[in-house]
């Protein structure tokens, strides 16, 4: 693939991630359920690494260090899981 495509496929990606992250809040909004603020976080932080990724460079060193922002949205979709089914125990 193309560098050109893999930008545009990655700008894809972070529109949808931010559009999912807009969903769960809406969701947080209506239910106040904080399930929905940690996926909502997860979304827009996974959103961000797709934004930042393209602008650096989609190919290049700095790679490693943008998927650590990736590794942070998924502990908060993690901790979103633990926590709603810690409190659904209860």
């Amino acid at each position: 693939m193309t560098e050109h495509v893999i930008v545009v496929l990655q700008a894809v990606s972070a529109t949808l991630a931010g559009v999912s992250g807009l969903l769960f809040f809406r969701f947080w909004r209506e239910s106040r359920d904080p399930l929905f603020v940690f996926f909502s976080a997860g979304f827009w932080i996974m959103s961000a690494s797709w934004i930042l990724l393209a602008m650096v460079s989609p190919t290049g060193e700095a790679r490693p260090y943008i998927f650590a922002v990736r590794l942070v949205a998924f502990l908060f979709l993690i901790a979103g899981m633990i926590d709603k089914n810690r409190s659904s125990r209860g």
